[in-house]
């Protein structure tokens, strides 16, 4: 292959036209003493500049983006000598413990106003007088609707009653009916006669003749002839009656009574014999028969299923009240019930529309100091309306919350100071403890009362007081900051409550914890701490009282520095 050789390009020869010579430039000037200055400042400015955009690039890496695994220097504290208290405190707002407002039940018209707001006045003071016509009126028609129901509630409970048939009087069944279980009875059925046989009477007919020897309560020696004895009996009732025998005399009638021992009945033959004012003995016209003291015949009163029955045999002896016949009605049962109902919102509508008449005569009900009086002399006023208010400012009532660690400490009777906003110091009772408390924000509290003396009244409706109780103190004891105290678990899962304290070897009471439930921030051994069991008593807002586990004067681990104490890095050791 043949070679190619590269050869230079070929200049042209040709001869050019020079171009024409430029004007000559004047010479540079040397800068002067103000500008030198000038531009020094604005080079200094400009470094400055740069000087802060990398400082401000490096502090934004070094916060932000630098990773650091640095916990920070420990802090500690020492163990000291302290008093420590436990305190209630806080603020509540005063009532009066005692108010009444009075409300009018029905519209009147103002006759008297007997005080003035900010009066003072005693139970039983007149307050003003109102004539209302309607109070009236509602009290009359509440009454009447009572009694009316009342009447009603009678009726019902009698209806009841004589769904139980009772013997009327003592004495003994005769004709009795026989009834079946569930057998529904009317009512007027004959359930059976009851005849009186304890005693017995004898009607007997006397010549008039004797008119004025026989008299009632008169003694009498009736004799029985079929048991061949005679009883003492008496005059019970004379009829003036015209009896003519047939002898053609006239005779009146003498009704006999006298005790049945017991063998005796009716339809005996029997006689009797009185004694005469003279001694003489006065006979009836003829004999007679006896007959059963009382009669009746025993009906249903009220109609209903069988129910059971009692003593109802022919010649039972029976007892006055007894029962002899059970019935049964639901539907007088739920009747009763619902007028009861009805009865208890008539009696609470007649004491209302009392006391609202009472209102229209008002007197105050307790003592206190008036609050409010709306009413004048010739108002109309109208129902509902509350008209006058009276609060009992001697005692006040404060309502206080304890959170559930002091609750314990506080009991119905003990005594708080209080202060009002002047730094005035009072005295409060503790009346009531809630046993239910109310949750929030994380913890527990309990409403308390207290009681305030305020007979000097310098304690105004509303007024905010302070309160502060000491709920318990430990003198000379060991305290040490709140922040020492670690709850954590041992090796085998029990909680422990320790404190890290500084030591060059591991103490004798220390104890080996579960890393699990150690924090990040805990201090180690090998940066010469060691977690020791302790007991804690009282506690503050700041420290906690040590009581077994720790000597005074031990150094303590409360927490680790931020790691900027010392500029960028590096804990601070505060002893």
């Amino acid at each position: 292959m043949a070679e190619v050789k590269e050869t230079a390009p070929v200049q042209d020869t040709a001869i050019q036209e020079a171009p024409p010579a430029a004007s000559p430039r004047p010479p540079a000037k040397k800068p002067s003493g103000k500008g030198r200055k000038k531009m020094i400042k604005r080079l200094i400015a400009l470094g400055v500049l740069l000087a802060i955009v990398a400082g401000a690039g490096f502090g934004m890496w070094y916060l932000v983006f630098r990773e650091d695994n640095s916990l920070g220097q420990p802090l500690t504290d020492v163990a000291q000598l302290n008093t420590i208290q436990s305190v209630v405190q806080g603020y509540g707002n005063a009532v009066p413990k005692e108010s009444a407002a009075i409300t009018l039940n029905a519209a009147g018209t103002v006759q008297e106003v007997y005080v003035t707001v900010g009066q003072t006045v005693w139970a039983g003071d007149p307050l003003y007088t109102i004539d209302s016509q309607a109070a009236r009126d509602n009290l009359q028609k509440a009454q009447e609707k009572l009694d009316s129901l009342y009447k009603d509630m009678a009726d019902l409970q009698k209806q009841m009653d004589n769904l139980t048939v009772r013997a009327p009087f003592a004495g003994k069944l005769q004709d009795v009916q026989e009834f079946q279980p569930e057998q529904e009875i009317t009512t007027g059925i004959k359930v059976a006669t009851l005849v009186n046989d304890r005693k017995l009477k004898l009607s007997l007919y006397f010549s008039y003749a004797y008119e004025d020897e026989i008299h009632t309560g008169q003694s009498v020696d009736v004799s029985i002839p079929a048991v061949m004895r005679s009883f003492s009996g008496t005059v019970e009732e004379i009829h003036r009656v015209s009896y003519i025998s047939p002898e053609g005399a006239v005779h009146f009638e003498a009704v006999i009574v006298f005790d049945n021992p017991g063998t005796l009945t009716a339809e005996m033959d029997a006689s009797a014999v009185l004694t005469a004012s003279d001694g003489g003995r006065i006979y009836p016209y003829e004999n007679g028969k006896t007959e059963f003291y009382e009669t009746r015949t025993v009906e249903t009163k009220a109609g209903g299923p069988v129910l059971g029955q009692g003593n109802l045999l022919n010649y039972a002896d029976v007892q006055e009240g007894e029962a002899l016949l059970y019935l049964g009605s639901d539907t007088i049962e739920s009747d009763i019930r619902a007028k009861q109902e009805q009865i208890d919102q008539a009696q609470e509508d007649v004491t209302k529309a009392q006391e609202g008449l009472q209102n229209f005569n008002a007197v105050a009900p307790i003592d206190g100091q008036v609050f409010s009086c709306t009413l004048t002399p010739g108002q109309d006023v109208k129902e509902g309306d509350t008209v006058i208010t009276i609060s009992n400012t001697t005692t006040m009532v404060v309502d206080i919350q304890v959170d559930s660690r002091n609750i314990g400490f506080i009991q119905a009777g003990m005594t708080m100071e209080l202060t009002d906003d002047y730094g005035n110091p009072v005295m409060g009772t503790v009346t009531n403890v809630a046993m239910q408390g109310e949750v929030g924000s994380g913890t527990t509290t309990y409403p308390v009362t207290l009681e305030v003396d305020n007979s000097g009244g310098s304690i105004y409706n509303g007024s905010w007081l302070n309160y502060k109780l000491v709920t318990a103190e430990a003198v000379d004891c060991i305290t040490v900051p709140n922040q020492c105290i670690k709850r954590v678990n041992d090796l085998e899962g029990n909680p422990q409550t320790v404190v890290f304290i500084q030591a060059d070897a591991q103490p004798d009471n220390a104890v080996e914890l579960d890393p699990e439930s150690m924090g990040t921030d805990m201090p180690t051994a090998e940066e010469g701490f060691w977690p020791v069991p302790v007991t804690t008593g009282l506690s503050d807002t700041y420290n906690c009282e040590i009581t077994e586990g720790l000597e005074m004067g031990t150094t303590v681990f409360t927490g680790r520095g931020t790691g900027q104490e010392n500029g960028m890095g590096g804990g601070i050791m505060i002893g």
